[in-house]
């Protein structure tokens, strides 16, 4: 065995170890792991935002261990194990990637995405939406739904009339009489400014996380000026604070 192979193994003799004898590790089940990798997800999420590559890589084995830990549980139960897992995912990569280890020829990453979604379809999905989760936060999963309908070729001819179908959901939202109105052209607006960002391609989730980053840096910088200063930001009035929030993009 190569030194990947070894780690892998060593983790598996780990986990092995762990579930035989560690009263933590013994009570888990599917379930109750289920939240705590959501939490190590969108701790990994966080450091790739950062761009901290220490953090990537402890949030990367957190979730290798997870992964591992359901495959355990699972051979216990005499479902399936890790060697399961891995060769499916193996045939899987192989059977969506025929312009690889098939005879089929595309141009570019496009063609790809729409091969790989005419593929689900032959191997039994239901709808080419099928594979978005329905729990995803709401934001990405505008963005998956958009996307994978565009695959199948269910999109605006060119960027301008994106715009424009925002333009719309803006004006009705703005022409809206009640809150059950305006909440559902809100809820329009909003899908309509995640497709702009997916033809201009930026992601919406990041771009939304980088503006909150910026605005918590901001807000905290106005909150420790104030206490340098002895006053609470209820005594002070907007003006000044936003004196302060012109010092903070400046700084």
């Amino acid at each position: 065995m190569d030194s990947k192979q070894i780690a892998f193994q060593r983790l598996l003799d780990i986990m092995d170890e762990l579930r035989e004898k560690c009263p933590w590790d013994k009570k888990q089940t599917f379930k109750s792991l289920r939240h705590l990798t959501i939490e190590e997800t969108f701790e990994l999420s966080e450091a790739i935002v950062n761009e901290d590559f220490e953090e990537i890589k402890k949030e990367l084995g957190d979730l290798f261990l997870h992964l591992v830990f359901y495959s355990k549980i699972a051979s216990e139960q005499k479902k399936f194990d890790v060697e399961d897992v891995l060769n499916q995912l193996c045939e899987k990569l192989i059977r969506r990637h025929p312009h690889i280890y098939g005879d089929i020829k595309v141009k570019n990453d496009e063609e790809v995405k729409q091969n790989w979604e005419q593929i689900k379809l032959k191997e039994g999905n239901k709808s080419v939406l099928g594979g978005v989760p329905k729990v995803l936060p709401n934001l990405v999963k505008a963005l998956r739904m958009q996307d994978k309908a565009a695959q199948v070729g269910f999109d605006w001819p060119k960027k301008e009339l994106v715009w424009e179908k925002y333009h719309e959901e803006l004006q009705e939202f703005i022409e809206s009489k009640n809150i059950t109105e305006k909440e559902e052209e809100f809820g329009d607006m909003l899908f309509s400014l995640v497709n702009i960002a997916r033809w201009e391609g930026i992601n919406p989730d990041d771009a939304l996380e980088n503006a909150n980053k910026k605005f918590r840096n901001r807000f905290e910088f106005i909150e420790a000026k104030a206490k340098k200063m002895g006053v609470s930001l209820n005594e002070m009035s907007l003006k000044e604070m936003d004196k302060l929030w012109e010092e903070a993009k400046g700084d």
